[in-house]
């Protein structure tokens, strides 16, 4: 029987993938807290657009970007990017509002208990004592009108195929290691380490890691991991993946203190099989069906609402997306 992957059995797969296509796509992570022009001085009340006859301004766009990237300064390309989002959930909004979609008593009361579990101080404060701001459910609002349009989309297994086919080489594991070390506060203390190991079993050196280690996995019997080359500080790792299985490193000097390393089992490169790829492959094509669906709907409607954008009005310089 052939198998479908559908948003309509799997509506968490549809709220992470509308995720990643409303998420800030701003660069990395230099980019964004580049300093830029952003808190300059300026009105507030400046519209920056327009839909269909409700206006916002500068104050709620500054309120978008603290509650979406936080207090700290952002590069104009990023903030840029924050804004061109910021006008499609509220084209998205309108689209909601003219179906009559909104949020029940539960659905809200559901949304804040998973902001305070996730953390998000900026967003959870938002509903002060007394006085609900209302744009605190923007994002469930645009999540539930967005759902009937995107629950149908299906990865099919011939895509999964076709995918794993075409890119087998993002598939291919490198070379890796599983470590395990004994890390110690001074360097005779290691010394001293290393000369009892010297012939110890691995039943040994786990017991010594447990009982010597200062380090966080000492209760697991020293065991760090598995690793590939890049993944390791260079100095550990030019030492680690010299090493014979199950034989010690010398004594290693890095911030942390002294180390002595084990190299418990060596993996050699491996090419995943389809199996194995499929879920992840099904995720990557399931984010772009979602995301090429969403933006096809934003260009409708931009096309049948009536909107206006004013970027000359915010308080840094706005740089157009030319991708």
């Amino acid at each position: 029987m052939r198998v479908v992957f559908s948003l309509l059995d799997r509506p968490a797969a549809l709220l992470a993938a509308f995720a990643i296509f409303l998420a800030v796509g701003c660069g990395n992570e230099s980019d964004l807290r580049k300093a830029s022009s952003s808190d300059g001085a300026g009105d507030p009340g400046r519209i920056v657009l327009d839909v269909e006859g409700s206006a916002f301004t500068v104050s709620d766009f500054d309120r978008y970007v603290r509650t979406n990237a936080g207090t700290g300064k952002l590069s104009d390309l990023a903030l840029s990017r924050l804004f061109d989002k910021f006008v499609e959930e509220k084209l998205l909004l309108e689209a909601g509002r003219r179906q009559g979609v909104s949020l029940t008593q539960e659905e809200k009361k559901d949304y804040l208990i998973k902001l305070a579990g996730e953390s998000q101080p900026e967003e959870a404060a938002a509903p002060a004592r007394g006085e609900q701001d209302e744009s605190l459910f923007d994002r469930p609002l645009i999540d539930k009108y967005a759902y009937p349009l995107l629950k149908d989309i299906r990865v099919q297994d011939e895509e999964v195929q076709s995918f794993y086919e075409e890119h087998k080489k993002d598939f291919l594991l490198p070379e890796r290691v599983r470590v395990s070390q004994v890390l110690l506060e001074t360097e005779e203390k290691a010394v001293e380490v290393l000369r009892n190991l010297e012939n110890a079993t691995e039943e040994e050196f786990r017991k010594i890691a447990e009982e010597e280690s200062a380090g966080p996995e000492a209760f697991k019997g020293g065991e760090m991991g598995v690793f590939k080359s890049g993944d390791l500080p260079y100095e550990m790792e030019k030492v680690i993946f010299a090493l014979e299985e199950g034989k010690l490193s010398r004594v290693v000097e890095s911030s942390y203190g002294f180390h002595v390393f084990r190299l418990d089992k060596r993996f050699p490169p491996e090419l995943l099989s389809e199996e194995q790829a499929a879920p992840s492959i099904r995720v990557r094509i399931l984010d772009g069906k979602v995301k090429e669906a969403l933006a096809s709907h934003l260009e409708e409607l931009k096309g049948s609402l009536a909107w206006s954008s004013h970027p000359e009005m915010l308080n840094f310089a706005y740089q157009r997306n030319e991708t």
